[in-house]
């Protein structure tokens, strides 16, 4: 049989042709997913009905719902707007739709993200780990300050806005009309949820988004996906049961590989192609991710892999 390509040494550009080479199936499953038009409504109905729920309760209540629910909600509808940034739900000949559709899926999140989020994450598949470019890999002072077991703890609880402003200071882009769009859809959003439900609804709705993407289970992806707890491996899957709150993103080399393969469908790219995916370093839980991060002294915010620009790029 024919031997497979090493991720050490060949991009996924190499491999994605490589793997439907050997497994043309794989085409089959590069199709939109209108499943996610109906979930992600559902989600937000969700958010509505939990926004009424919460607006007469004690604040420790609302802190407490917004954590343990709020925040699984709003976890999750940061990866729908994932999936809708590659126009899974519907399809690239209606590019525009999806965005607009992003902007509805970010209403409960509380802060503006959708548009912005595409631009940038467009950047991350074409010019993965680019000095300069793909804002996933934190900045310079990130790794210098968070390298002791309780700054590397206190950067997991900040995580959310190191995401927020890194790109500011990494690779600032234009202000678009669209992105204009989503902020001031945004703050009207808000301002009726106040207007309605009041203060306690909107803390929720803020706090679920902070905490959720900070010291939470499903933030282990931020570190599982391309941290390299083993050198010379960028990319790492999670095989676990919160891919069913995730749209499938801990499948983040297939993902990599097939980024026109929409989360419901890579389950099964990883079984067309089990001999190649199987013997990747994987991983079966975020939270043991979190622990080993925080407590492992050999890795922090540096342990990544950075490339020089090659002058060529050409950016979202």
């Amino acid at each position: 049989s024919t031997p497979f390509p090493s991720r050490k040494y060949f991009s996924t550009f190499l491999i994605f042709f490589f793997l439907t080479a050997k497994y043309p199936e794989i085409k089959s499953l590069m199709k939109p997913d209108s499943n996610l038009i109906w979930i992600i409504i559902m989600m937000v109905l969700t958010q509505l009905v939990a926004f009424y729920l919460v607006k007469d309760l004690d604040w420790k209540w609302v802190i407490f719902w917004a954590y343990v629910f709020g925040s699984c909600i709003n976890h999750s509808m940061t990866l729908a707007i994932h999936e809708i940034s590659h126009n899974f739900a519907f399809g690239h000949h209606k590019a525009l739709w999806n965005r607009w559709f992003g902007m509805f899926a970010n209403l409960p999140i509380g802060v503006p993200y959708s548009i912005s989020f595409k631009r940038y994450h467009m950047d991350h598949h074409r010019y993965l780990g680019a000095d300069g470019i793909d804002v996933d890999i934190p900045t310079d002072f990130e790794g210098w300050f968070f390298c002791t077991t309780f700054r590397k703890f206190l950067w997991v609880i900040l995580q959310p806005l190191f995401y927020a402003f890194r790109p500011l200071l990494i690779n600032p882009k234009p202000i678009s009309h669209l992105e204009i769009i989503n902020t001031v859809a945004q703050i009207t959003f808000d301002i009726i949820v106040y207007y309605i439900f009041g203060i306690k609804s909107l803390v929720y709705m803020l706090a679920a988004s902070l905490l959720g993407l900070g010291l939470h289970p499903i933030s282990g992806h931020f570190i599982a996906e391309h941290y390299m707890f083993l050198k010379g491996h960028e990319t790492y899957s999670y095989y676990g049961p919160l891919n069913l709150l995730t749209f499938n993103v801990g499948y983040h080399n297939e993902h990599h590989d097939f980024p026109n393969v929409p989360g419901k469908n890579l389950p099964l790219v990883r079984k067309i192609a089990a001999e190649y995916y199987d013997n990747l370093p994987q991983y079966n839980s975020w939270v043991r991710v979190l622990y080993d991060f925080v407590m492992d002294d050999t890795i922090s915010p540096y342990s990544r892999m950075k490339r020089h620009p090659k002058g060529k790029e050409i950016l979202e």
